[in-house]
């Protein structure tokens, strides 16, 4: 780390203080303990999760529409950090309110869980555009990368503690039951996500801005309007987006139903939460080779490489049958997942104004989120037509190769390529 700034080791640690959030809360304990909440209120299972479902899609809809707004309010001198840190306050105060609602009160949770997700991803997209004020153009994969790695480590940490308290509830070592474990974990992830953003909070600022004016709101959406009518001139920045909403659909379609397609296979819960640990410990360090090699070898070449590497993986999978199998997949998945996702940040950064990076963040947040639509639908509907989860996964391949297609016609960002973009207008 001592060859990073502060500003950049700052950033970084907002990965490591954050991922404690997606994987307690989004991916582990929160949905769990959300089911045996609906469990006890007398709902059937289906209901539940279709519930779950619902207040995911309407937070992730809230976020959508909000980001580039948002993002582009946040571009005046001295936004960004206040936007950042309301989102950031937001997220953290209802993830540790999880830990009080009672047991029964499913609705309640839901509500508490809706708003700590839209404070999550919106400090998301204002920590992805301060990229842009942390380091150069040149420096900007290796220290996307590297935060991608910190991510992973630092969310395996928590993690294991959570689960140690659970199942230490579980075994009656520790004289709580599993729902009060379930809550501390989610006190855990508040605690480590606060303090750990410490950092990011003192240290990094706003270097890159427009200058306040009169009616900011209004004009804010003049500048959305004025983008698009401009779209033109942004031509690889948005060929760019298109080619990220197709293959990170395919990358977030993967991770969020590995656990689903597991089960079908008849891998124990438990087995799958181990393999979600040690894919985490994996795709720390391959995180970072992605970036490292980013540097020898350009970040489209390995953006090329990680798509390549999902496409093989959609291959597999159709063959997949036993626990050995998904082993070797879930550990194909972890030498990309990070990589993909780390380089198509850097990538982008380059490519927009840094003056209005918070606004076009916010368009990136729009193609990530929507992204989240397709892919679950095409495993489902080929799932269902064929009759086979493995054709599910296989069709992915669609998506993959189409992302690549498009990814062509982008050219590379030079390390100066922000800067000759922000004198478009």
């Amino acid at each position: 780390m001592k060859s990073f700034t502060k500003q950049e080791n700052s950033w970084m640690f907002y990965d490591w203080a954050n991922s404690a959030y997606s994987i307690i809360i989004t991916t582990a304990v929160f949905p769990l303990f959300y089911k045996s909440a609906a469990t006890k209120a007398g709902m059937s299972a289906s209901d539940s999760t279709a519930y779950l479902g619902y207040t995911i899609a309407i937070s992730t809809f809230i976020l959508a529409m909000l980001g580039p707004i948002l993002g582009t309010i946040a571009d005046y001198k001295g936004f960004k950090k206040k936007f950042f840190s309301f989102f950031l306050i937001l997220g953290v105060s209802f993830t540790a309110l999880l830990a009080f609602i009672p047991s029964d009160k499913w609705l309640i949770l839901l509500i508490c869980y809706t708003i700590a997700a839209i404070g999550s991803a919106g400090a998301n997209v204002f920590y992805d555009a301060f990229l842009v004020d942390v380091t150069s153009e040149k420096r900007m994969n290796r220290i996307s990368a590297r935060g991608f790695g910190l991510g992973y480590i630092g969310s395996t940490i928590p993690f294991l503690i959570s689960i140690a308290v659970i199942i230490l509830a579980q075994t009656e070592i520790l004289p709580i039951n599993t729902t009060t474990a379930s809550q501390i974990a989610f006190l855990i992830t508040a605690v480590w996500w606060g303090l750990f953003s410490i950092p990011i909070l003192r240290n990094v600022h706003q270097n890159y801005f427009i200058e306040p004016e009169q009616n900011p709101i209004m004009n804010s959406f003049k500048r959305i309007v004025k983008t698009f009518k401009n779209i033109q001139h942004y031509r690889a920045l948005f060929l760019f987006l298109l080619a990220y909403f197709f293959y990170i659909d395919g990358v977030g379609t993967i991770i969020t139903m590995s656990t689903a397609y597991g089960s079908d296979l008849g891998i124990s819960s438990t087995n799958l939460l181990i393999i979600l640990f040690v894919t985490q410990v994996v795709a720390a360090p391959f995180s970072i080779l992605f970036g490292r090699l980013s540097e020898k070898f350009s970040g489209k070449k390995m953006l090329y490489v990680g798509i390549t590497v999902y496409i093989i993986i959609c291959i597999y999978a159709f063959f997949l049958k036993t626990t050995l199998d998904f082993w070797i997949l879930a550990m194909l998945v972890a030498t990309s997942q990070g990589g993909i996702q780390s380089l198509s940040r850097s990538f982008y950064a380059k490519l927009v104004p840094k003056e209005k990076s918070n606004e076009f963040f916010g368009f990136y947040n729009i193609f990530g989120k929507f992204a989240s639509i397709m892919g679950p639908l095409l495993v489902g509907l080929t799932a269902q037509m064929t009759g086979h989860s493995n054709m599910g996964v296989f069709s992915l391949i669609i998506l993959f190769v189409i992302g690549m297609i498009i990814l062509t016609r982008v050219s590379e960002p030079k390390d100066d390529a922000s800067v000759e973009t922000s004198k478009t207008f």
